[in-house]
């Protein structure tokens, strides 16, 4: 498929008005995008294109928008790890509910979380229960004492 060249102008207004047009190609079509580029921009792109801003450079800058995008806490690295692990432990106790007979309800669909490796066997369903103690018994003082 044969391209027609970039127009690197764009008349406007009834040949009034000349500008820079934006040099952005559609992957579909391959025609070139219809819209003027900003004047501030460096690659001569609309601001749909990515004209407007390249992101911050320095380390510093880098850290100020990291900082200031996350607002909750949600999606840290600890937050993310955190919740992968959770679906790790369920996803796990779940492939044990099967293992051991205790459930026939169809199984969780859709991609398993990062990380996380199937319990087939009553094996590895016994280590798994002595890996992760899911619930430590609570020690009063008459344990401590000993």
């Amino acid at each position: 498929m044969k391209f027609p060249p970039i127009e690197v102008r764009l008349v406007t207004a009834a040949g009034n008005i000349e500008c820079l047009r934006c040099t952005a190609k559609s992957k579909r079509s391959g025609e070139q995008c219809r819209k003027p580029a900003l004047k501030t921009s460096r690659t001569q792109k609309c601001q749909f294109h990515g004209g407007r801003s390249t992101g911050p450079k320095s380390d510093a800058g880098k850290a100020r928008q990291r900082a200031s995008v996350i607002t909750s806490g949600y999606h840290t690295k600890e937050a993310v790890e955190t919740r992968a692990r959770s679906a790790r432990v369920l996803a796990a106790l779940e492939d044990a509910m099967y293992v051991l007979n205790m459930t026939d309800a169809p199984r969780t669909r859709g991609r398993k979380p990062k990380g996380y490796k199937p319990l087939k066997t009553i094996d590895n369903v016994v280590q798994f229960a002595l890996d992760n103690p899911l619930h430590l018994p609570e020690r009063s003082g008459k344990h401590r004492q000993k």
